[in-house]
């Protein structure tokens, strides 16, 4: 009986390729679903916690590596809990076949400009007319998690439909506008309440837009239909009623351009509860 060293030797070779192939892109896929959401925090935290840990263990710093290794059981008990709803909507997009739709935007410096102009065309016209809006604006913190909420819309951003979304009786105006570059992903989105005692006088739009900005480092455009004021909710804080150009000097700051321009086609002017302001 005859016995082929190399085919052996090719064969074994090849299966090992596929099999180092296979968990680097299935790594790769959670890496790029991970991004689009707020998990992305959580597990940063676990990574440094794993390098704390190795390094522990090599520098033979047996008190750390000990409390590192009690620590295990906890992190493999409470991972999947707090990442039930990343794990949720994975599994949900997987049976859907949408798993690997991820996607994310920078934009350069005249894309941003026009972006905040039509944020700005839209809320005077919506704070002239008491209409309330709530226009969370997401930065590096993926929202992909908050889209899933509400209702797909996927347009470029013009003041015209943003006006139109929130016109009240509207399919969408009730809940939240998610706009990722200068794309309105969704809207009627559910977003998380805030932890922070606000006044009597802020309505649940408010109350939401500081709790999404308390659960990422998203931005929150809000229009008041009571009085029709406009606030900016940011790091878990509410600005009130700032002037037109103090708040476009701040949408400028906290909203910076890429230096490389955006791949997406961009188009000149012509998109918890559900919350009620």
């Amino acid at each position: 009986m005859s016995f082929d060293l190399s085919s052996f030797t090719v064969a074994k070779w090849l299966e090992s390729l596929v099999d180092v192939a296979i968990v680097a892109y299935v790594i790769y896929v959670i890496l790029k679903f991970v991004r689009g959401t707020r998990a992305v925090q959580l597990l940063r935290g676990v990574i440094v916690i794993v390098i704390v840990a190795t390094a522990a263990q090599w520098l033979q710093l047996n008190a750390t590596s000990w409390l590192f290794k009690n620590f295990e059981l906890a992190l493999v008990v409470g991972l999947p809990i707090v990442f039930q709803p990343e794990l949720r909507r994975a599994l949900e997009q997987l049976g859907r076949g949408r798993f690997f739709q991820v996607q994310f935007a920078d934009l350069g410096g005249e894309a941003v400009t026009s972006l905040i102009d039509e944020l700005l065309r839209a809320a005077a016209v919506l704070s002239r007319n008491k209409i309330g809006a709530l226009i969370v604006l997401e930065r590096e913190t993926g929202l992909a998690d908050i889209v899933e909420t509400g209702i797909r819309v996927d347009a470029v951003v013009t003041a015209e439909l943003l006006i139109n979304i929130f016109i009240p009786n509207t399919p969408l105006h009730d809940g939240a506008v998610i706009v990722r570059g200068n794309r309105i992903l969704a809207a009627a989105c559910f977003l998380p309440l805030a932890e922070t005692q606000l006044g009597t006088e802020f309505g649940s739009r408010h109350r939401a837009a500081v709790g999404i900005s308390e659960h990422s480092d998203a931005l929150a455009l809000v229009v008041s239909e009571e009085t029709g004021a406009i606030s900016l909710a940011s790091a878990a804080k509410l600005i009130r009623s700032p002037d037109e150009h103090t708040l476009r000097e701040m949408l400028e700051q906290m909203l910076p351009p890429k230096e490389v321009t955006s791949q997406l086609h961009l188009r000149p002017r012509g998109g918890g509860a559900r919350q009620h302001g």
